[in-house]
Order: C-alpha cells, then sequence, then structure tokens
C-alpha cells in the first residue's frame, strides 16, 4: 500500500521559501550536531526563528512530507518530528 501526503500548501520556493524568516539567518543554527550542550542554543535558537516565521506551517508540512531527518524544520526539533510522522502515518493506516 502507498502512503500519499496531500499538500495543502504551495511548495514552491518562491511562494514559502522566500518569504521565511530564516532566509538570511546562517544556516548551522538549524542544523546543529546533537542534542546537548551548544546544540541546545542552536535548537532554541532556531525555534525562536521559527515561531517569528509566516510559512512554518508550510515548512514542517514539507519536512514531514519529505522525510527531513536533520535540523530544525518548522519550529521541530528531529525528534519531535518522528513523533508528528508516526501519528500521521498511523492515521492514513487507520484511514485506508
Amino acid at each position: 500500500m502507498a502512503l500519499t501526503w496531500i499538500r495543502t500548501h504551495d511548495w514552491d520556493a518562491e511562494r514559502w521559501r522566500g518569504q521565511s524568516a530564516c532566509r538570511d539567518s546562517d544556516p548551522e543554527i538549524f542544523f546543529p550536531i546533537g542534542s546537548t550542550g551548544p546544540a541546545l542554543e542552536q535548537i532554541e535558537t532556531a525555534k525562536r526563528i521559527c515561531t517569528a516565521c509566516g510559512v512554518n506551517g508550510e515548512c514542517l508540512e514539507f519536512a514531514l512530507a519529505t522525510n527531513q531527518e536533520a535540523g530544525v524544520w518548522g519550529g521541530t526539533t528531529e525528534e519531535e518530528r518522528r513523533k508528528l510522522r508516526k501519528a500521521w502515518l498511523a492515521k492514513q493506516r487507520a484511514a485506508s
């Protein structure tokens, strides 16, 4: 059985990536190494930027749909997205 993602947003880079609050930020902030020490500060900084972003929903949806395993996307860490994706997959399976 193939699982599909129903997109509710346009993923055109000009439509949401160009409007992202992180577009002028240092990308390393969004891709910390580890989850302790200095990485915690990077994660907190990235999430703060995401919170102020007008397209964080589109970003999160893209990350879930394309299974982005690294970094902070849409204000979520890798572990948070794994949980969200598991819940989404379970919902898709239950609906079929």
